[in-house]
């Protein structure tokens, strides 16, 4: 049995304490993996046992190499999810004589001070926090992580989708260079496409070193031709799935309440507003609901979620704080409100159902309006052909190499000129160079006697609390505090508060109405109390470069185009569907794309996303209406463009493709964009909003005209 080759004492508890009498299948396949070192990727649905496929064999090697001091980073995109994990780690620790302990941004100084007079074995953190560890002159990070051994990072596909990955991969090469050793890298994640790139991703310099992918049994397998050396254990249970077309949010809440009634049900909608709006719409109708947002205060989202866990009869609204692993105790039901963004993310919805022996994979579709209703048949039928988007890291990283240089001179104070780049161990390659030259030439860092160290600039730019900006590499929007007497509710966007508005100004903040009594417009604060009514605003603005993937602009073509998603659809949603298809027949064609002149408006309805739509209307330039914003499905071409002269452009073209242009406050919304020469951050820009190979298969197809 692969139990046995865990530590005695840990085998014990799992038998006796867990009551379970074997591993599941994916934490047995992971034990030889991980126990020999190697770097690996732990593939399975939001709760299957991943945590412990990693931290068995980890706790069993730390027990049999006499491991001491932080010997294992355990990092998590959350820090709910950070604090939800905790107990069963203590736990689990405890059973092999170690200890575990807990590091982010709300934990307490004293506790902080307790961890560094007697650090644990597991430290539980996020990049940032390990980040402000190594730049903090209170901190002897050389003590601190003198024997760090491995690392696991959980959820990586959430650090790997955006510029928290590139900080989190520069941070653990930091710890590298500083131990002196390799560090086993060990990743947990839902399904997605192209496991065996992630895991080479996150291997950083350890890159083709002995390594290994293992998928659980109960996640779908991505496309084969997506995946390679990965072994799938068995097929997934078949899940119960049903699209619904409701109309409108107070349709939404009338089927919720109606339906599962004494049972859990955890609705996802993916905007704050949304979740805001429906909590508000369940609890009129006297529904036991709570939500689960991040503009909510820590105290309140606890509260929700540990409500939620120990109730029968009630509904948790969330955005996506609730798809990564956070347990909020068993449930029956998973709803969606319109679609989520992505196949992988729908499995990890999906995926928080059927656990219990004898239940199943459950997910109902809401729609509010057509668009989302084939936004959801299009995703749903990527799904059934077994699609699964991989996962890539932004391009080009420049900005982050911009604030690890800078994170670098304060934790090193000084660094030699010629010596720096050896702190990456080639992560960045040759791109770091001009930018750090360019930090010498501007002022943010000072050279001297061949030292690097940090300069004025960089001290007017991001000295404030203590250089802690420096440490978080995204952008929050700017929000104001909302308080009830002293308590906290959460956060809310100043628009609310500054908008023309005739009698009392009532915000939605916690499935709550309250009105607000004060604004402290200089300490960004906002004083409410509780109103007895509705006609609470709920508003939050949300920067991105998104929308829509050329895969689920492709699905939702071909949903117009009569292919139905094989999954159960109400009445109701076939007949929007079929209502949707005729409003549409024009725009779509089987043998290729349409370009639609109606009127004064002329359209290339593309079905390729927002990134191919952005990349051709560069590309086209003069040729596409340069008023219009990018759209994910169609591009407005100039009115007075005939047949023929579009034809003609497009042979001159002869293939050649533009990035898109960067706006400046698309460049302004870069965060560290401020270390970086203009032309550099709008290149980044650029390289991130490109799609080059969607481009070139939409010019690629035949097109035609059409006058109505």
């Amino acid at each position: 049995m692969t139990i046995e080759r865990l530590h005695p004492s840990l085998a014990h508890h799992i038998v006796n304490t867990l009551g379970w009498p074997e591993l599941r299948p994916l934490q047995a396949a992971a034990v030889t993996p991980v126990l020999n070192g190697s770097d690996a990727l732990l593939l399975a649905p939001t709760a299957s046992g991943k945590t412990e496929a990693a931290v068995f064999p980890i706790l069993s090697a730390m027990a049999s190499g006499q491991w001491s001091g932080v010997s294992v980073l355990y990092v998590c995109p959350l820090k709910a999810l950070l604090n939800n994990l905790l107990p069963r780690l203590e736990l689990y620790a405890t059973w092999t004589g170690r200890r575990a302990a807990l590091w982010h941004g709300d934990v307490s100084t004293a506790r902080r001070q307790s961890i560094l007079r007697d650090p644990p074995d597991i430290l539980l953190t996020t990049p940032e926090s390990i980040e402000s560890m190594l730049v903090s002159t209170k901190v002897d990070h050389r003590h601190l992580f003198a024997g760090l051994r491995a690392a696991v990072v959980d959820e990586v596909h959430a650090f790997a989708g955006d510029d928290r990955g590139w900080h989190l991969l520069a941070v653990l090469e930091r710890l590298t260079h500083l131990i002196g050793r390799p560090i086993q890298r060990i990743g947990l994640s839902a399904t997605i496409g192209n496991p065996a790139e992630l895991l080479s991703w996150l291997q950083g310099s350890s890159k083709g070193t002995c390594s290994a992918v293992v998928v659980a049994p109960d996640s779908q397998p991505p496309t084969p031709s997506r995946v390679e050396n990965a072994s799938v254990l068995s097929a997934p249970a078949e899940p119960d799935v049903q699209l619904d077309y409701v109309g409108s949010m107070a349709n939404a809440a009338r089927v919720i309440a109606s339906l599962h009634t004494g049972e859990k049900r955890l609705v996802f909608a993916d905007s704050k507003r949304l979740v805001e709006e429906l909590g508000a719409a369940l609890r009129a109708r006297g529904v036991t609901t709570f939500l689960s947002h991040a503009s909510l205060s820590a105290d309140e989202r606890r509260r929700s979620e540990l409500a939620f866990a120990e109730a029968r009869d009630c509904v948790i609204v969330a955005t996506s704080t609730l798809e990564l692993g956070i347990d909020v105790g068993d449930l029956d039901h998973v709803i969606q409100i319109n679609a989520p963004s992505s196949v992988a993310s729908f499995l990890q919805r999906l995926g928080r159902t059927g656990r219990r022996p004898g239940s199943t994979r459950n997910c109902l579709f809401l729609t509010l309006d057509q668009g989302s209703l084939l936004a959801a048949a299009g995703l749903l039928l990527l799904w059934r052909r077994g699609f699964v988007e991989p996962v890539h890291p932004p391009p080009d990283p420049r900005h982050i190499i911009a604030q690890q240089m800078l994170a670098l001179c304060l934790q090193e104070h000084r660094v030699g000129s010629h010596l720096w780049p050896e702190w990456w161990n080639g992560l960045f390659g040759d791109a770091a160079k001009p930018i750090v030259d360019y930090l010498v030439a501007e002022g943010f860092l000072e050279q001297d006697g061949g030292m690097l160290f940090i300069g004025a600039l960089a001290e007017k730019r991001f000295g404030r609390r203590n250089f802690m900006d420096l440490t978080v590499v995204f952008t929050a929007s700017p929000e104001f505090t909302v308080l009830s007497g002293r308590e906290e509710i959460g956060r809310t966007d100043p628009g609310l508060l500054t908008e023309k508005i005739d009698g009392p100004r009532l915000i939605l903040l916690g499935g709550r109405t309250w009105r607000v009594t004060w604004i402290d417009w200089k300490r960004r604060r906002c004083f409410v109390d509780p109103f007895d009514g509705s006609g609470g605003k709920a508003r939050w603005f949300t920067p991105g470069m998104g929308g829509t993937s050329f895969e689920l602009a492709r699905g939702m073509r071909d949903v117009l185009l009569g292919a139905d998603p094989p999954v159960r659809l109400t009445q109701r949603a076939i007949a929007t569907l079929a209502t949707t298809r005729v409003d549409s027949r024009d725009n779509v064609h089987p043998g290729g794309t349409v370009i639609i002149h109606d009127g004064s408006d002329l359209r290339w309805w593309t079905w390729a996303g927002y990134r191919t739509n952005a990349t051709l209307k560069a590309t086209l330039g003069r040729l596409a209406d340069e008023a219009q914003r990018v759209d994910d499905l169609n591009i407005r071409l100039r009115t007075d463009l005939t047949p023929a002269a579009f034809a003609a452009a497009l042979q001159e073209l002869d293939g050649r493709l533009c990035l898109p242009s960067v706006d400046d406050r698309a460049v302004a919304g870069l965060k560290f964009s401020t270390a970086l020469p203009l032309h550099l951050a709008e290149r980044t820009l650029a390289a991130r909003l490109v799609d080059l190979s969607g481009a070139a298969d939409v010019l690629g197809e035949p097109y035609g005209f059409v006058q109505l």
